[in-house]
């Protein structure tokens, strides 16, 4: 059966159906193991009813605008701050979670008995990464694990949600490693900006790049390779610029099987909807979801942003 999903669905994965997963988590108990929380951050805008159905825990990202600091979808979120960022004269900046943070919540989660599965995102694009590694080593061994995800918004949505699964289902904390590691393999992103500025702002893409996008007035097209923010292609309008998009996504997915689905946007709800309704009909996906790009991550992409993620097979 085929789930759609948005920010606002009531849906959720339900509890554990099956007597395999049952008898994990009875196993798991008479060996005294630990069930398995997943940690990641607000960049992944994971739906809310989904990070309520599973062992997850998100840490807000940091957003400064104006003299004052605002958390990441819990001070601020996506609608109103696209339509305060196309008003403003300033641009915010975005910060790292501190060690602190980390510390805290893993003090939390060990103290109720949980292992600890840290999935932040890409270091390649943030701090945060490095800031959960000052502090990994202060507790006690085989009970805290941090990958360096190298992905962002739903593409490490889909990862935090493959480990997450796996944990609910049972798996014990090196398998909710193994299986966000395998997932990794098996997901993509690709988006299109209206324009390059915001990342050049930002440092994440060469100012080169946002001159010669700029020179041309085309529209780029980029994906997160090995963690980092690339320009793969460009072209002339939008409407090529998404069907480019699934172009190369149809050509990731390669024929694997299952397929999930994600479109996120920044203040472009209308387009999004059409490529997740064609994304639907092209992949037959067994899950798809339509969310916002999360403050922080908007920051660096601006407005009228619309991005792709895909889980394949795996």
């Amino acid at each position: 059966m085929k789930t759609a999903l948005t920010a606002n669905s009531e849906k959720s994965q339900g509890p554990i159906g099956n007597w395999n997963a049952l008898s994990r988590i009875l196993y798991r108990k008479d060996l005294k193991m630990n069930p398995v929380m997943i940690v990641t951050d607000s960049s992944a805008y994971l739906p809310p009813n989904l990070v309520a159905a599973q062992p997850i825990r998100v840490i807000p990202l940091a957003l400064n605008w104006d003299r004052q600091t605002y958390r990441d979808g819990v001070d601020i979120q996506a609608t109103e701050f696209y339509n305060r960022l196309l008003k403003s004269s300033s641009l915010p900046s975005t910060s790292q979670i501190p060690p602190g943070d980390f510390e805290n919540i893993i003090k939390e989660l060990l103290a109720a008995d949980y292992d600890v599965l840290l999935l932040p995102i890409s270091s390649g694009i943030s701090g945060s990464y490095q800031s959960a590694a000052s502090v990994v080593n202060n507790f006690p061994p085989g009970r805290v694990v941090l990958l360096d995800t190298k992905l962002v918004s739903m593409a490490l949505g889909f990862q935090v949600l493959a480990a997450a699964r796996a944990a609910a289902a049972g798996a014990n904390l090196t398998e909710c490693k193994q299986t966000a590691q395998q997932a990794y393999g098996h997901i993509g992103v690709f988006f299109t900006v209206d324009t390059l500025k915001y990342l050049a702002a930002g440092g994440r893409i060469n100012s080169a790049k946002r001159l010669l996008g700029a020179a041309l007035d085309i529209k780029p097209i980029l994906e997160i390779r090995d963690g980092k923010i690339e320009l793969v292609n460009s072209v002339r309008t939008r409407n090529k610029a998404i069907d480019r998009m699934l172009q190369m996504v149809e050509k990731e997915i390669g024929g694997r099987s299952p397929v999930r689905i994600s479109v996120f946007h920044a203040l472009a709800p209308e387009t999004a909807e059409e490529l997740l309704e064609t994304a639907r009909l092209r992949f037959s996906p067994i899950e798809y979801f339509l969310s916002e790009i999360s403050p922080v991550v908007g920051s660096h992409v601006g407005p009228s942003t619309v991005a792709i993620a895909y889980h394949a097979g795996g």
